[in-house]
């Protein structure tokens, strides 16, 4: 197969997106190095351009000339001449999106979406932006031979929002990055936690601050839970995070809880598996890979009902409704204090994460590929 990527989260995100095109493209390129991959960007971030193999089964596609000057007419309008010039055969968007023109220039096409929260809460975004995202899916969804949804949950929003049937959809997970799959050195560990001054047990969660992410809920739910554990929260900072030092100044908690709000990618594996227990309260997610990254540092994790959660954590996760304060604090005094618990919780846990890993989900992903090149896109289960 000659295959394209849509490769610009890959060579410039640093999480989310950037994380599964890594992901996809580096397992598949390990996994089937018979295959000929062009990676498509407008351009490489320092910290990622020598993140995939150049050689001639792989090779990045950048744009030139006037294109260079707008790569974001590129990528919509005029990246199509590129994939032509480069034979591609089967075009994959990555993050939601394709190029213009495919289905006419004869190359088939899958695209991955991964959540439709601008949809299920469109207050969290401006009127623009929803504007724009909802023409950029749709539009891509249309187009597509075959879509790659993230969860059964954004499976279901697609059919819902746009009216795709679902057989044209299929739900291939995602793993988190390897770096949360390697056992660390104690001295690294106690590095990590000098640098950082993290308490000796703590419970952890991981996320940007913002009102869906339900930061606030989990914090007054540790403090009425009278666990000894401390709290510290790794995530970049929205004004939502007033309400939670507003509460915190309140009832005098500063000493007990941490704010990280940058945290260098290498380190972050550390801090989850120095953590006693992790908290992932949300709201609503298109997957939740931080409750993966949970799992494969052997840390217990409490998370949400409803949504995907149960599908990221399936039996190894503790589940609490979003909205129930006294089931919470249940589970955090519970858990935090019953290390026989917490062993159980770790060994399930790792046996549950390992459904996810590139033997598992790049095999079905690849086998995808075949079929739609083949001209039978239509969805066809796995067994997961």
């Amino acid at each position: 197969m000659r295959i394209g990527y849509d490769a610009k989260r890959a060579f410039n995100n640093t999480s989310g997106l950037g994380n599964y095109s890594r992901f996809v493209i580096s397992s598949m390129i390990g996994l089937f190095p018979e295959n000929s991959y062009r990676l498509f960007t407008p351009r490489q971030n320092h910290h990622f351009r020598n993140f995939f193999p150049k050689n001639a089964g792989v090779a990045v596609i950048e744009p030139r000339g006037l294109n260079a000057r707008l790569p974001g007419f590129w990528r919509v309008f005029n990246q199509l001449s590129d994939l032509k010039r480069q034979e591609v055969e089967l075009f994959h968007g990555l993050s939601n999106e394709l190029p213009i023109g495919l289905q006419k220039a004869g190359i088939k096409s899958v695209v991955t979406i991964h959540d439709l929260i601008f949809l299920r809460f469109p207050e969290l975004y401006k009127p623009i932006d929803r504007l724009i995202y909802k023409r950029k899916f749709a539009t891509a969804c249309k187009q597509a031979d075959c879509i790659i949804a993230i969860s059964e949950q954004t499976k279901s929003d697609i059919v819902q929002y746009f009216g795709t049937e679902s057989n044209k959809i299929e739900v291939i997970y995602q793993d988190c990055d390897p770096a949360f799959q390697q056992p660390l050195a104690p001295e690294f560990l106690a590095e990590v936690k000098r640098k950082f001054a993290l308490p000796e047990k703590y419970l952890l969660c991981v996320g940007t601050l913002e009102k869906r992410k339900n930061q606030l809920h989990l914090l007054k739910a540790w403090h009425q839970s009278g666990t000894a554990l401390e709290l510290v929260f790794v995530g970049r900072t929205t004004p939502y995070a007033q309400e939670l030092h507003a509460y915190i100044a309140q009832h005098q908690l500063s000493e007990k809880v941490h704010f990280l709000p940058y945290v260098p990618f290498q380190e972050l594996p550390a801090i989850y598996r120095a953590a006693t227990l992790f908290a992932y309260p949300s709201v609503f997610e298109g997957f939740g890979i931080p409750i993966l990254e949970a799992l494969n540092c052997e840390v217990p994790v409490i998370t949400s009902t409803g949504s995907c959660f149960a599908e990221a954590g399936g039996n190894a996760a503790f589940y609490v409704a979003p909205n129930d304060l006294n089931g919470l604090q249940a589970a955090i005094a519970r858990i935090g204090a019953d290390e026989s618990l917490q062993a159980e919780m770790k060994k399930k846990g790792l046996v549950h994460a390992h459904k996810f890993r590139p033997e598992n989900t790049i095999i079905q992903l690849h086998e995808l590929y075949r079929r739609v090149l083949e001209g039978n896109s239509t969805n066809r289960p796995f067994n997961r």
